[in-house]
């Protein structure tokens, strides 16, 4: 049996009817769910990597992308995490072409923020002289989430964030209605204010954002 295969085994053997429903609805019913915990979840996940760790160490991408187009939400999860793991500074450039494709496909806050964070933004660490492209397409896409992910991807950059570019993204989406856009600029701001927050205090106070963004990056200022 391959490592996807007993995963997925494993999964429904555990299932949890009684947590999938309730886990499904605060998704907004946009995912199936097996009813399993995130503690549980990542238990069973790291006792099958353990028995194919050589087949996923081989094929982290194919691995990765089949398990993400997977039903239920915690096989996708699993297919995140196995790319965001297994690929941390080995990508190689043309990878920016599945990493779009994770982007749109499956779409939610929760995959979109992990996949933002933990794998475009550590993409693009590696390749920093891609920035500029990568940015200026997704920004310019129309969807959401693109969009997001280019507000989104220096979290946990710290000092080394681009706080120019930062504070242009976020000027360029400041008139979106979108709740999740708005969020986004919020939720980065507010990343970076934990390094440097009379910069973003002062950015804040002289932009032009919607309340809910504004909101969000002074929240713990």
């Amino acid at each position: 049996m391959n490592f996807s295969t007993e995963l997925e085994t494993e999964f429904k053997a555990k299932q949890h009817p009684e947590n999938a429903v309730p886990m499904a609805k605060y998704m907004k019913d946009l995912f199936p769910f097996f009813g399993i915990k995130t503690d549980e979840r990542r238990a069973i996940f790291k006792l099958v990597c353990k028995k194919h760790q050589t087949e996923i160490d081989t094929n982290t991408r194919t691995i990765g992308w089949e398990l993400f187009q997977k039903n239920e939400r915690e096989l996708q999860y699993c297919g995140i995490e196995i790319l965001s793991k297994n690929l941390k500074k080995k990508y190689v450039i043309e990878d920016i072409v599945w990493i779009e494709k994770l982007l749109i496909t499956n779409s939610w806050w929760d995959s979109v923020d992990t996949i933002s964070k933990f794998i475009l933004g550590d993409y693009l660490q590696q390749f920093p002289a891609e920035i500029p492209t990568v940015v200026a397409r997704f920004s310019e896409a129309n969807n959401i989430w693109l969009n997001r992910s280019v507000i989104l991807f220096q979290l946990g950059y710290k000092s080394q964030t681009d706080f120019k570019l930062l504070q242009s993204l976020c000027i360029k989406h400041s008139n979106s209605n979108e709740f999740f856009i708005r969020k986004a600029i919020g939720w980065a701001l507010r990343e970076y204010a934990k390094t440097y927050p009379e910069a973003v205090r002062e950015f804040v106070l002289q932009s032009n954002l919607k309340p809910l963004s504004k909101k969000e990056a002074l929240k713990n200022i």
